[in-house]
């Protein structure tokens, strides 16, 4: 099952049905299946806290995954910085529902096992990630 939610910030407005099937089709075609994975939207304060409390780094990021998943089923928390979503939207002169889509889809790659911090592979995430947003943009049409 896939739950938003939010902590102390407004919901951001997407088509959740719609997402959720894409984030199933994602997972699909890495041979996992979606168990309990969970989307909490914060500030940048909350997912500052987080991030040293949980991880020992004292800076913002767009999302924190923690990774609960068993073999082929893919589980866990993921907290997204809206705040931060917004700066980097406008960072990368990218439309902001677009960041919010890549940063969604970002968390579901990492738990079907895509690395983003050894030597080279940013480049393995960044094309799964594009890959995953043409098949959202199929979905969407």
């Amino acid at each position: 099952m896939i739950v938003y939610s939010t902590d102390e910030i407004k919901m951001p407005a997407f088509p959740k049905r719609k997402i959720s099937q894409w984030i199933k089709l994602t997972a699909e075609k890495y041979s996992k299946r979606v168990g309990d994975i969970s989307y909490i939207f914060c500030s940048d304060d909350k997912i500052l806290d987080i991030n040293r409390q949980y991880l020992n780094h004292d800076y913002y990021t767009d999302i924190i995954t923690f990774d609960y998943t068993e073999n082929n089923v893919i589980s866990g928390d993921m907290f997204i910085s809206i705040d931060t979503v917004k700066t980097n939207s406008e960072k990368f002169g990218t439309e902001y529902i677009n960041e919010l889509y890549r940063v969604i889809i970002h968390g579901v790659l990492h738990l079907c096992g895509i690395d983003d911090k050894a030597p080279g592979a940013r480049v393995v995430m960044e094309n799964s990630e594009n890959s995953a947003l043409a098949d959202l943009k199929k979905l969407l049409s």
